[in-house]
């Protein structure tokens, strides 16, 4: 399939700027005007959103930022004095699994201590109340926290994995994994501190499998640089991009594939995309609307009940 394929090449590129999206997007889809979407109101949107029956919302790190929880860019781009996206490889886990367990450990925590924001409990409410009408919404997210199922979001399809899941890179199997430390040896450790030292836990003292004829090391259920995302994953994410009848863009900053051409890919059936984020990205000028500002006040009006939908 055209997404899966492109997936295989475009998570060695996860992370990469800009000038990547020049590539693919350019013949998904094309500007449906040179006018600025900006200009189109809620008003107008949420008349689409009332005759909408299967509604794709793809969020990005900006919704979990609004809760508190980092990203890899900007002042969260070092952890200790390595950059986050070295430190999120199969290599550095091959070389130093201490360390990036230190750091994922790191992250983990910090999640397991945040609430859903108001564009995470928006999303969920309105998934719930239009269940009851007959029509479906579903999340499509690049967060690796559990912030979208906190709220109450059921039909959540994680393209880039969980912080919450492990997997054993000996036996392959995967378990949800909420324990905070998820093991002794990494309490209290992963500072981001740049003057504090590696722990250097010995491999057998790191997170190990449950399965007594197995016990081999775990490692994050996420995706790392330069990994593929999980086929099974990709299917579902195309059925849904094939059928859905509006697209929202929210909190990504649309420049990490394949996710930036997830709404272009749509807008390209003639489908309105709406973005909302804080502020234009690549791809604004791909989509119906752009409504700016932080998530969680431009979302909540936008999904809320239309006027036309019954009382149940």
């Amino acid at each position: 399939m055209l997404l899966q394929s492109r997936a295989v090449f475009a998570f060695g590129l996860r992370m990469c700027s800009t000038h990547v999206t020049k590539g693919p997007l350019i013949d998904i889809a094309r500007p449906s005007s040179g006018k600025m979407k900006g200009t189109r109101d809620l008003s107008e949107f949420r008349t689409v959103f009332s005759k909408a029956k299967h509604i794709v919302i793809i969020t990005g790190a900006g919704v979990s930022a609004e809760s508190g929880v980092p990203t890899f860019r900007g002042e969260n781009e070092k952890w200790r004095k390595w950059q986050s996206q070295d430190l999120a490889t199969p290599e550095a886990f091959s070389r130093t699994p201490s360390r990036v367990w230190e750091f994922y450990h790191y992250r983990r925590e910090l999640a397991l201590n945040k609430k859903p924001s108001a564009a995470h409990l928006a999303i969920a409410e309105c998934e719930a109340r239009l269940r009851k009408q007959g029509r479906s919404v579903v999340v499509i997210t690049q967060c690796t926290d559990d912030l979208h199922r906190q709220a109450g979001s059921k039909h959540v399809l994680k393209i880039h994995g969980s912080l919450m899941e492990t997997r054993c890179v000996s036996c392959g199997h995967v378990t949800v994994n909420k324990h905070s430390p998820i093991c002794a040896a990494l309490k209290d450790k992963g500072s981001p501190d740049p003057d504090v030292a590696d722990a250097q836990i010995p491999v057998d003292k790191l997170p190990r499998c449950e399965d007594s004829d197995c016990h081999g090391l775990l490692r994050p259920n996420v995706v790392f640089f330069g990994e593929t995302l999980d086929s099974h994953i990709l299917t579902k994410v195309e059925k849904e991009m094939e059928i859905c009848d509006l697209c929202l863009v929210v909190g990504t900053s649309s420049i990490v594939y394949p996710a930036a051409m997830f709404g272009p890919r749509v807008a390209s059936r003639g489908v309105p995309v709406a973005e909302f984020n804080t502020q234009t990205t690549p791809k604004t000028e791909y989509f119906t609307y752009h409504f700016q500002g932080p998530c969680g006040t431009t979302l909540p009006p936008a999904l809320a009940r239309h006027e036309s939908e019954a009382i149940y």
